[in-house]
């Protein structure tokens, strides 16, 4: 687990931008070049073919936006599926602002892109909102290309079950991209004003005031320009992200400072997030510092650290959340922590991860367990299926972590017989198991009967938990694991294929685009 603020350490400043175009900073991995051409005429955009087939031709132009400079016509550039029209987005949408969907065109982020500037921790409101429309594709031009939602201002990037919206790298869009790619661009990064701990200015938060201090705020440092998170209020919002891919993300700036698929800080419960996919982030494939995180129908596929990494007093609830190891990649599936007993009388709130109906396929080999929770925080699962690689299931870090406590409910796994569960840091394995064995219907030598992610008849027969005991963000399910039979569609066709995990889905390939 990394601090934010050396995870998003950045080569260039928002004011240098400039300087670190797409020219001079190249994706890791290309191969190819983008064709740039200026036709004289443009060819007029055309009718597009429906998905899986023919070829895109470009639009004759960019819309128009609000914000400043507006949006850049950088010509076009082709893979597989066509010719596009790239529009390059400004440095800093400053005013509200729409980015339709139009045939034959993409969105490129050039370097940095900010969603307004920081609105400060005691701020009310939305200064400015981004909208992005369904079926819409965005792509990063450079490795250090990414996304910030400043804190105080919004993300609306909502697309269909049938029409997904895509963040991506250049070289999916050449079609340079394979199922084992990873780390071509930066990803997106969501800041609010609800509670963090581990402060970087401000008073700490404590036992006897977890959140009455608003000015405990949190920095990614290495800008020259300041980007703070975290606040007052709980149930902020920055936006909402539905129906949303990204792939290939994770830009690695230097050895151990990478960016995540999906970063939030201090975001609040007023956010709504759903119906996401994280694909081959070279880092994890989302995490959470600090905030109130609330996420329905979650996938985190082939992530080459932990696919769901939670940290700084983040209260973060998931339902029905698939995750799928690549072989040649990956961590801890959940890495939980919070500050550690030095800190805990003056660093709160404590983080939180409740997760309920997650299947979780581990299948890298090179992880020590499945499950990790340490330095103080909350650990609840609720009907989850747990499909190892003869691996330990579930880690539990100090006597702080043990004596929260965790609980687990109608939680199965087919984990490593020799040390199905493991303590470390003062726990023993035996107290690990203990707390297993206190909760209902929990089973660490289960034999797995999945199809995919679908329940099987052994999973079937496992009685479920009722999870809204835990949140009341959950709902009441029937069943343990993420889909219950192969007539739920609720990982239908806004999610990507790939050879880690093929979801049946007419989106078609991870290493395609979608043509509409």
């Amino acid at each position: 687990m990394k601090n934010i603020s050396r995870t998003l350490v950045l080569g260039c400043s928002l004011a240098a931008l400039a300087a670190c175009g797409g020219d001079e900073i190249v994706s890791p991995g290309t191969s190819g070049d983008i064709i740039i051409n200026n036709p004289a005429p443009t060819p007029t955009p055309t009718t597009a073919p429906p998905v899986g087939g023919g070829t895109v031709t470009p639009a004759a132009g960019c819309p128009t936006i609000n914000s400043t400079g507006g949006l850049t016509d950088a010509g076009t550039i082709t893979g597989p599926t066509g010719e596009y029209r790239v529009c390059e987005l400004p440095a800093l949408i400053d005013a509200n602002d729409t980015l339709p969907f139009v045939d034959g065109l993409l969105y490129a982020l050039p370097g940095r892109v900010d969603v307004g500037t920081d609105q400060g921790f005691a701020s009310t409101g939305t200064d400015v909102t981004l909208t992005v429309a369904d079926g819409v594709i965005v792509f990063g031009s450079t490795g250090r290309s990414f996304l910030v939602v400043n804190r105080g201002n919004a993300l609306n990037s909502v697309g269909t079950a049938e029409r997904p919206i895509v963040w991506t790298s250049r070289d999916n869009v050449l079609g340079l991209s394979d199922d084992n790619s990873t780390g071509q661009w930066g990803g997106i990064v969501l800041l609010g004003r609800a509670p963090v701990s581990d402060c970087a200015t401000g008073v700490f938060n404590t036992d006897a005031n977890p959140n009455a201090n608003p000015t405990c705020e949190q920095s990614l440092e290495g800008t020259t320009v300041a980007t703070n998170f975290g606040g007052g209020d709980s149930a902020d919002s920055s936006g909402e992200m539905n129906y949303n891919q990204i792939r290939f993300s994770g830009f690695s700036l230097a050895p151990g400072d990478e960016l995540q698929s999906l970063t939030t800080g201090g975001i609040g419960s007023g956010t709504t997030l759903a119906n996401f996919m994280s694909f081959n982030s070279s880092d994890d494939g989302m995490e959470f510092f600090g905030g109130s995180v609330n996420m329905s129908n979650v996938v985190a596929v082939g992530a080459d650290d932990d696919s769901i990494d939670v940290d700084t007093g983040a209260q973060a609830n998931l339902q029905f959340v698939v995750v799928a190891q690549r072989t040649s990649g990956g961590d801890s599936l959940i890495e939980l922590d919070s500050p550690d007993a030095d800190f805990s009388v003056n660093a709160r709130p404590r983080t939180v991860l409740q997760v309920a109906n997650f299947t979780f396929l581990e299948r890298s080999g090179s992880n020590s367990q499945a499950i990790r929770a340490r330095g103080g925080a909350a650990l609840n699962l609720a009907n989850g299926v747990i499909d190892t690689n003869d691996e330990t299931c579930l880690r539990i870090d100090e006597t702080f972590t043990r004596d929260v406590p965790p609980s687990f409910n109608s939680v199965v796994g087919d984990c490593d017989a020799a040390r199905p569960v493991r303590g470390d840091s003062g726990v023993t394995d035996a107290e690990v198991q203990a707390l297993v064995d206190g909760g209902t219907n929990n089973n660490v030598a289960f034999t797995i009967s999945l199809t995919g992610i679908v329940n099987g008849a052994n999973e079937t027969g496992v009685a479920a938990f009722d999870p809204t005991a835990l949140s009341s963000f959950f709902t009441a399910e029937t069943f343990v694991g993420a889909v219950p039979d192969a007539a739920d569609t609720r990982f239908g066709n806004w999610t990507c294929n790939s050879g880690t995990l093929d979801f049946g889905s007419t989106t078609g390939s991870c290493t395609s685009l979608p043509v509409y």
